[in-house]
């Protein structure tokens, strides 16, 4: 830990002369595996005390005893409104002047086309993506509100831009996610706080496509011939996004592995 505390940045060091605890305060979702466990580890490098939250608590007591004293692991289920809520007033002493917010959590479900696929796996997405998110904002804007400082960042996707077949409900949940950020940032106008959304691509290294097929081998072959892009890649840009000085907002970012671009408009040949 003291190689971390050493290697704290200088945008670190502003954070707390603008009236921080020691080290700026990091939130992050979902954070018991993938982009959300890569942003807290490079949060924490980056100097920050960082708030774990996941519904696996033994994944992110892991993550406590790899991170030590600057990690919080915190049980939670941003589907459950109540506790999202309650959040703010539970976190210990010392941990509620919340500076980042990582709205990580989200999932994908399935591939099938709309009139296939589950109306369950829809909800589930819709309550995960969309008001998970929502509420976890909504919790903890006020106080950075109040303070006249933060950030949000949202976990997005090229799926919010670009359709594609069996995206559905998942593509439309990112497509909110690109809105609701843009509206957050009309609505913080003469405030100093910050809203980014982060919006990957083809990614591995993460639970993404496992938990969308439910099938190891399907979830392998997504990435086969591919270098996609990884959960450290995703870390790295949350970090330099958030240690760009205080009056720079980066509205969104898209990124793609060089082995993927946007595929254009489809055409069924047949149908003429």
């Amino acid at each position: 830990m003291d190689k971390i505390m050493n290697e704290i940045p200088a945008h670190a060091t502003l954070l707390r002369a603008a009236g921080t605890a020691e080290r700026p305060i990091a939130l992050v979702t979902g954070a018991t595996a993938g982009f959300g466990a890569s942003i807290a580890r490079r949060l924490v490098r980056d100097g920050y005390h960082v708030i774990a939250t996941g519904r696996r608590l033994a994944r992110l007591n892991d993550l406590a005893a790899e991170l030590g004293d600057a990690l919080l692991p915190v049980e939670l289920d941003v589907t459950d409104r109540s506790a999202v809520r309650a959040l703010p007033d539970s976190l210990p002493e010392g941990w509620r002047a919340v500076d980042v917010l990582v709205n990580n959590a989200g999932l994908a479900l399935g591939l099938d086309k709309a009139w296939q696929t589950s109306a369950d796996d829809w909800e589930t997405m819709i309550a995960t993506n969309i008001s998970g998110m929502v509420e976890m904002t909504r919790a903890l804007l006020p106080g950075m509100v109040e303070r006249n400082r933060g950030h949000v960042i949202m976990l997005g996707s090229t799926a919010g831009r670009y359709p594609y077949p069996g995206a559905n409900v998942y593509g439309g949940t990112k497509a909110f996610v690109e809105q609701f950020t843009q509206n957050l940032r009309s609505d913080l106008l003469g405030h100093a706080v910050r809203v980014t959304n982060v919006a990957p691509g083809l990614c591995g290294g993460s639970e993404f496509s496992l938990v969308r097929l439910r099938d190891a081998g399907q979830a392998a072959a997504v990435y086969d011939g591919t270098q996609p892009l990884t959960p450290d890649d995703i870390a790295e840009t949350v970090s330099w996004i958030v240690g760009l000085p205080a009056h720079v907002n980066v509205n969104y970012i898209e990124m793609m592995p060089v082995c993927q671009a946007s595929a254009g408009l489809a055409v069924d040949r047949k149908m003429g």
